[in-house]
């Protein structure tokens, strides 16, 4: 592979990489606060109320954005769903924007450096990338879970060890909705925090009740590869 075509497989990252900084530089991300969503409650209430399907459409777009470039405001926009929509439908547009950007993210990887990373890689990378291919659904599935991995970094591991884009977008779409919910519930209370001027409760959504749940269901993500393992283990 020549330099040039090399250079050219690069070019989506550092686009992204100038994005991530202007965001940086231009001072977008002291939008990304609860502070934004008390001042502009009003203004976006109305907003909502007016054009529903558009206000929906401009979250998606704006929640895909924001995890494509792996910027650092995907639980204040899952906070701000369901503050703006609800829990519900809050919940379902935060799972369609961050899986949306996700996948952006995914294919973007795995266009610029997935095939280099795999072709120059070691026998242990290699040996991950044969398990994690065999089991992929199921390892992504756990890592979505399990509240430990940043997102951004989640996405791209995939990508770099040669996941199949179906089982990504399905582990990634059911994997992030239990930390979805949480963050939803959240803000679908907060204009009653806001009201009473009350401390926002975001403790509730790393509550030992909920990390327990996420750990056992990322438990559960497991088992098929622990049985995979133990039926080979009994056959030798």
């Amino acid at each position: 592979m020549t330099s040039s075509s090399i250079l050219k497989r690069l070019v989506p990252l550092l686009v992204i990489a100038g994005l991530f900084a202007t965001f940086f530089a231009l001072g977008f991300n002291r939008y990304l606060t609860l502070e934004t969503l008390h001042d502009k409650d009003v203004e976006l209430h109305t907003l909502v109320a007016r054009q529903p399907v558009l206000s929906a459409a401009a979250f998606v777009m704006t929640y895909a954005l924001v995890v494509g470039l792996s910027l650092p405001g995907g639980a204040i926009m899952t906070i701000a769903g369901g503050f703006l929509f609800g829990l519900w439908i809050g919940a379902l547009l935060s799972v369609t924007g961050a899986t949306a950007g996700a996948i952006a993210i995914f294919l973007i990887a795995r266009f610029a450096v997935g095939d280099l990373v795999r072709a120059r890689a070691g026998p242990f990378i290699a040996r991950m990338a044969e398990g994690f291919q065999r089991n992929a659904f199921s390892y992504l599935l756990f890592l979505r879970l399990v509240p430990a991995f940043p997102f951004w970094a989640v996405n791209l591991v995939p990508a770099l060890l040669g996941m199949n884009i179906r089982s990504y977008v399905a582990a990634t779409a059911i994997g992030i909705i239990p930390g979805t919910l949480a963050f939803s519930a959240v803000g679908d209370g907060l204009g009653l925090y806001f009201k009473s001027g009350s401390e926002v409760p975001l403790s509730q959504v790393f509550s030992p009740e909920v990390i327990a749940v996420r750990v056992g269901l990322a438990l559960l993500a497991l088992l098929p590869i622990v049985i995979q393992w133990a039926i080979r283990r009994w056959q030798r």
